[in-house]
Order: C-alpha cells, then sequence, then structure tokens
C-alpha cells in the first residue's frame, strides 16, 4: 500500500512540474535575462517586476491590431460586399499582396461594374480592356 501511494505521489508531482504554464516560462525567461544584465538587489527587483507585468505581443493581441488595422485600410478604400470581404481575408491571412491577387481584385471589380451597366458582347469586351489596363 505504501509503495502504490509513494508511486502515485510521485507520479503527480513528475506531472505537475513537467507542465509548465505560461507564467511559469515567463518568470523562467525574465529570471535568465536579469541574469545575463548581472542585476541585484532593488535593481533586479524592478526589472522582475516590470518583465512579468509586461503583455507580450501574443497571437491574440497581434491578430486583434492586423484585424483594427485592415477594417481602417478597407474603411478608406470604401470596400464593400465581396470585394471587402476579399480584402479582408488576404489583410488578416498577413500574405503580401502579389500581383496575382491585385489582378483578381480588378477583374472581379470590373466584372462587377460592367454587370452593373448590364455590358454583354463587343461592348462588355471594350469596356473590360480598358478598365484591367487602367491603373
Amino acid at each position: 500500500m505504501k509503495l502504490l501511494m509513494s508511486t502515485l505521489l510521485l507520479s503527480i508531482l513528475c506531472i505537475s512540474t513537467a507542465q509548465a504554464n505560461p507564467q511559469q516560462e515567463k518568470m523562467k525567461s525574465c529570471n535568465t535575462e536579469a541574469a545575463t544584465k548581472n542585476l541585484s538587489g532593488d535593481a533586479r527587483k524592478d526589472f522582475m517586476k516590470s518583465c512579468l507585468s509586461a503583455t507580450a505581443d501574443t497571437p491574440a493581441n497581434s491578430q486583434q491590431e492586423r484585424m483594427k488595422s485592415c477594417n481602417a485600410s478597407a474603411g478608406e478604400k470604401s470596400l464593400k460586399g465581396d470585394e471587402r470581404k476579399a480584402f479582408m481575408k488576404n489583410c488578416l491571412s498577413g500574405a503580401p499582396e502579389v500581383a496575382g491577387n491585385t489582378q483578381q481584385q480588378k477583374m472581379k471589380s470590373c466584372n462587377a461594374e460592367a454587370g452593373k451597366k448590364s455590358l454583354t458582347g463587343d461592348a462588355r469586351k471594350t469596356f473590360m480592356k480598358s478598365c484591367l489596363s487602367a491603373n
């Protein structure tokens, strides 16, 4: 019975120490940084306080910032509907705007405009050519 209890206790102890939470990781990195700077006493205490209270650029925060930035850009460009959706998808993915993506956007935009004008046949072809070649 003692053997079973000691084995169980030991396994719980090993599991709990193996799983370090983010706060423990932050404490570890702050300690390492303080040691490399050779800080001691009040200087170390102040450094640790500021280091541990600092909010890192977490994925949630950076995603929120990206969302704000992309929303602002879409608003400045007065994008609506599918154009806005496509822009936001591209912007939030963090992918740089590639020439192919801008050409696709231009094609969508010109197609939508030609549809609004109810252009067909040669008139649509001529309009699309001039629309796609315009800067």
